[in-house]
C-alpha cells in the first residue's frame, strides 16, 4: 500500500509537471513567426513622403531641362565660343551665354532687314530690265516689220548739234545780260533774264533758227 501511494503521488506530481509546461509553453510567445512577418510586411510610404519624393525628382528634371537649355544655347551661337585663352577653362556663367545670345539675335534681325533691302532693290532691277526688254522687243519687231523705216533718222551728232546751237544762242543772251558785281544783283539779273529771253515764243524762234542753220549745212 504504501508503494502504491508513493506511485500515485509520483504520477501526480508528473502530471501536474506536464500540465504546467504545457500552460506555460502555450503563453510563451512565438517570438519567430513575429520577426517572419514584420519582415515580410513591406514599409506603407506616407502621402509626405511621396509628396517630397515627387517635388524633389520634378526640381530635378526642371534643372535638367534648363541645363540642356543653356548647352544648346552655347552650341547654337557663334559668340559664345571662348576666344580667349585666358578664360578657356572657365565655364561662360549663365547671364554671359543669355547676353551673347540677345546680341546675336539683334545682329541677325539687322542683317534680315538688310537683306530684305538687298531683294527690294534687286526686284526693283529686274522689274526695270524687264520694261527695258519688252521696249527692245518691241523696236525690233518694229524694224523687222519695217526695215526701211530707220534709214531716214538722224544720227547722236546731229541731236548734239541742235541741243549746242540752241544752248549757245541762249548763253550769247545770258551773257549779255547777266551782271556778277555781286550775287544779288546777279540773281535780279538771271529772274529778268529768264522772263526776257526764256519766254516760250522766244525759245520757239531760237530753235526754228538753228534747225534752220542745220538744215542747210546738210543738204
Amino acid at each position: 500500500a504504501a508503494l502504491f501511494m508513493e506511485s500515485a503521488r509520483k504520477g501526480s506530481i508528473v502530471s501536474r509537471a506536464n500540465s504546467i509546461g504545457s500552460t506555460s509553453a502555450s503563453s510563451v510567445p512565438n517570438t519567430d513567426d513575429e520577426d517572419s512577418d514584420y519582415h515580410q510586411e513591406p514599409y506603407k510610404e506616407s502621402y509626405k513622403d511621396r509628396r517630397r519624393r515627387a517635388h524633389t525628382q520634378a526640381e530635378q528634371k526642371r534643372r535638367d531641362a534648363i541645363k540642356k537649355g543653356y548647352d544648346d544655347l552655347q552650341a547654337i551661337v557663334p559668340t559664345c565660343e571662348q576666344q580667349d585663352f585666358s578664360i578657356c577653362s572657365q565655364k561662360l556663367s549663365k547671364a554671359i551665354v543669355l547676353q551673347k545670345t540677345i546680341d546675336y539675335i539683334q545682329f541677325l534681325h539687322k542683317e534680315k532687314k538688310k537683306q530684305e533691302e538687298e531683294v527690294s532693290t534687286l526686284r526693283k532691277d529686274v522689274m526695270a530690265l524687264k520694261i527695258m526688254k519688252v521696249n527692245y522687243e518691241q523696236i525690233v519687231k518694229a524694224h523687222q516689220d519695217n526695215p526701211n523705216e530707220g534709214k531716214d533718222q538722224v544720227s547722236d551728232e546731229v541731236k548734239f548739234n541742235v541741243f549746242q546751237g540752241i544752248m549757245d544762242s541762249l548763253f550769247q543772251s545770258f551773257n549779255a545780260s547777266i551782271s556778277v558785281t555781286s550775287f544779288q544783283e546777279l540773281s535780279a539779273c538771271v529772274f529778268s533774264w529768264i522772263e526776257e529771253h526764256c519766254k516760250p515764243q522766244a525759245l520757239r524762234d531760237i530753235v526754228i533758227g538753228v534747225l534752220h542753220q542745220l538744215k542747210s549745212q546738210l543738204y
